[in-house]
């Protein structure tokens, strides 16, 4: 059997039918991650589930690919982008503690 492909992300982001993200959108400010997202997931056809549930996955999916190598404060900063998500959408925020 031969071993897993090492980019596999790169190449399912490439070719999936997923939703347009602009570049660098991960490396942003917190808000404009959420805004960033939400403009995406507005102006896609391609989405599953409700463009809130589409905008989310993109951000889990992100954080989760980063693991382990995702520094402190980047982790920060897109764990507050998920809060500003949820108040562009109007969705109940969650609490953090």
């Amino acid at each position: 059997m031969a071993p897993p492909k090492k980019k596999w992300v790169k190449s399912v982001t490439a070719s999936s039918n997923a939703m347009d993200i602009p570049l660098g959108l991960f490396t942003r400010s917190s808000k404009e991650i959420a805004e960033g997202l939400q403009q995406a997931v507005l102006e896609s056809n391609r989405t599953k589930g409700t463009k809130f549930q589409s905008a989310m996955s993109m951000l889990n999916f992100y954080i989760n690919r980063a693991g382990k190598k995702l520094r402190e404060q980047d982790k920060n900063r897109l764990e507050k982008a998920k809060q500003e998500l949820r108040r562009l959408f109007n969705k109940p925020l969650k609490n953090n503690s």
